[in-house]
Parts: C-alpha cells; sequence; structure tokens
C-alpha cells in the first residue's frame, strides 16, 4: 500500500478503534499497515494493548469507575466506617472533612461537602449511600465549569497545540492519542518531536506518526527545540494541514532555564503566526497529588496554559485532586487518562467524574 494509501485508510480505522467496534480487529488491522512498511517495524502486542482490546467493550463509565476505584474505595471505606450506624455530629463531620482532603479534594470542596451533608440532618442518622451522593453532587457543581472541550478554530490553519508537562507526566503518549482522535475526524495532522533531549520520546512519536498517518517533523537528539518549532509551523503552513501538536522536553517547574526554553519556543512559533499557540495543553500526573498544584501555577504563568490533561487516575487515591485544581485555578480540564489504552483517553465529562469518584453504580452503565 501507497503513503498516500495508508493515510487515507487510517481515519476509518481510527474512528472503529475509538468506537470500540472490532476493536482487537483494528488494532490488528492497524498493527498490520505499520507492519507492512519495511522502513518500520512494529513490536508485538503489548499486554496494554491487549487490555485496551478486550476492555473496549466496556463503557467509558466502567473504564472510568474502574481507573478510578483506588479513590473511590479509599473514599467510600472512610465514608462507611464513619457513618455506619452512627448519628451525624461535629465530629463525624470532622472525620469526613478528613477523609476528603486526604483524597486530595482541597479544604474548599471538602468544607462545601461536609456544609452540604450537614444541611437538615444534624444529630440525624445518615446513609453512607447518602453521603456518596451528595458527595458526587457537590464535586459535579465544582467540575461542571471547568470541562470543556478542546475546541480547534478551523480558522486558524493550522491549528498549533503545545503540550507541556514535568518528565512522567504522559506528555508524548498523549500527544499521540490525540493525533488519533484528530485523524480519525478527518483531519491532517502534523507532530513536532521538540522532546529533543530523549531519543526515545522522537521515536515514540515516529511510531504514533506511522499509527496515525500523520506527518512528524523531528531533529536529531540535543537539537534545538525551537528551531523544530518554526520549522514544523512553517511546514503545517506550505502543506495546508489542520493541526500541529508539539511535543515539548519535560521540565521540572523549580527549573529555571528550562522554562526559558519554553518561552523562548513560544517567541519562535510566533514568528510564523503571531497567535500561535493557540492552545497549551498541560498534562498533569494524577499520582503527584499536591505538587500538581504548583504546577499548573508556573506552567500557567510561563506558557499560558489554556487547558488541562490530568492522566494516570487509575495509578492513585487521590484522584480528587482534579477538584482541588478546578477549585484554585478554574481551567478547562479537556481530557482525562485512565489507563494506556488508545480509549483511556476520553473528553471529561464532569457528572461521570463525580459519580465515578464517589463510587456510585449506574443502571445503564
Amino acid at each position: 500500500m501507497s503513503k498516500d494509501g495508508e493515510k487515507k485508510a487510517r481515519p476509518a480505522l481510527l474512528r472503529r478503534w475509538f468506537s470500540g467496534a472490532d476493536a482487537a480487529d483494528a488494532l490488528q488491522a492497524e498493527r498490520t499497515l505499520d507492519a507492512a512498511r519495511a522502513d518500520a517495524p512494529l513490536a508485538e502486542p503489548t499486554p496494554a494493548d491487549a487490555a485496551a482490546a478486550s476492555g473496549s467493550k466496556r463503557s467509558w463509565f466502567q473504564r472510568l469507575r474502574f481507573g478510578l476505584s483506588r479513590s473511590s474505595s479509599s473514599i467510600g471505606r472512610g465514608i462507611a466506617d464513619i457513618f455506619t450506624k452512627r448519628k451525624l455530629d461535629a465530629a463525624s463531620l470532622d472525620d469526613l472533612e478528613d477523609v476528603l482532603i486526604q483524597a486530595d479534594l482541597g479544604l474548599g470542596a471538602a468544607t462545601r461537602i461536609r456544609q452540604a451533608i450537614a444541611r437538615g440532618r444534624y444529630e440525624k442518622g445518615i446513609d453512607p449511600d447518602e453521603v456518596k451522593a451528595v458527595l458526587a453532587a457537590e464535586v459535579e457543581r465544582t467540575l461542571s465549569p471547568v470541562a470543556r472541550p478542546l475546541a480547534l478554530d478551523s480558522t486558524k490553519k493550522p491549528f498549533v497545540v503545545l503540550v507541556v508537562g514535568v518528565n512522567g507526566s504522559g506528555k508524548t503518549t498523549t500527544i499521540g492519542k490525540l493525533a488519533a482522535r484528530f485523524r480519525s475526524e478527518g483531519r491532517t495532522v502534523i507532530l513536532a518531536a521538540g522532546d529533543t533531549f530523549r531519543a526515545a520520546a522522537i521515536e515514540q512519536l515516529r511510531v504514533w506518526a506511522r499509527r496515525t498517518g500523520s506527518d512528524l517533523v523531528e531533529r536529531d537528539q540535543g537539537g534545538d527545540a525551537a528551531g523544530l518549532a518554526f520549522d514544523a509551523l512553517t511546514r503545517a503552513r506550505a502543506e495546508g494541514a489542520d493541526v500541529v501538536l508539539m511535543d515539548t522536553a519535560g521540565r521540572l517547574q523549580n527549573r529555571a532555564e528550562l522554562m526559558s526554553e519554553l518561552e523562548k519556543i513560544i517567541r519562535v512559533m510566533k514568528k510564523v503566526d503571531a497567535e500561535a499557540p493557540h492552545a497549551v495543553l498541560l498534562v498533569l500526573d494524577a499520582t503527584v497529588g499536591q505538587n500538581a498544584l504548583s504546577q499548573v501555577e508556573i506552567f500557567g504563568r510561563t506558557a499560558g496554559v489554556t487547558g488541562l490533561v490530568m492522566t494516570k487516575l487509575d495509578g492513585t487515591a487521590r484522584g480528587g485532586i482534579l477538584v482541588a485544581i478546578a477549585d484554585k485555578f478554574g481551567l478547562p480540564v479537556h481530557f482525562i487518562g485512565v489507563g494506556e489504552g488508545l480509549e483511556d483517553l476520553e473528553p471529561f465529562a464532569a457528572r461521570d467524574f463525580a459519580e465515578a469518584i464517589a463510587g456510585i453504580e449506574r443502571a445503564d452503565a
């Protein structure tokens, strides 16, 4: 199959993959396309691939509940211990507040939930399920204003998305999954391998480019990331590409010289397009807990973060940090991730998250 033929075939294939229909077949077909490229052999399917294919028949809410099970179990155990055969009083409310703060929901949300549960129920018995329902309602109320999709403005061509975050947050994988999503919508995508410090990151994007039928702009390891950004935007303009997804090196928020380099990348982008980047996505690793708050603050100041992607919610009992971030910053949350599978990154929905973290079951899930 020609390169152009492969690119035309990818959107339909990826739509099948995202829809969950015939996921195992779609996964195998995807690998067959790549393996047919003599210059691009791929590794055997990983356990994560197999899990993604087998899990694709579950609804998103089921996957989300499973991914947030550590957080919801921790909160649920605390609620059961406090409110089983016990009246609602100041001591029980203090204990509840402690449970919620330990789950990283933040003091503001914990206080609001405490007040909502106490309203009209003081010195009365309360069922743990009723507490969970109030918890879910209050979390949803906090998160609804920030649950906003990533909107691509078609009048800006290419629409430039700069992806930032610390080492290990999942930036490069997130870029690959976003590329797959945009390609499944029929958009042309250019990936820019701006993490020039890590050969593995460049190789990761090579694989994602092949898998999704996206183009890739790269330089040798150690190359100038700002120069690469210039090349990527210039090429995207010349080719009429719809989207540029720009990776960046992971950098600790307290390393001034690395944050300065990020500022340089943005300055260089503006030489090609004064409005670029059109979106700056900060990818956060949920397992870092409270440290995520300082990441949002410093990356926001340096790079002008416009929206968040939270990954690895399946790896922590502190998934409530997303509530604390929403409370403090009010930034849009575009996507959340609960696993390594392609379908485990989904647009953020406040009600789904709130009910999953409260451990509420759905009859229709």
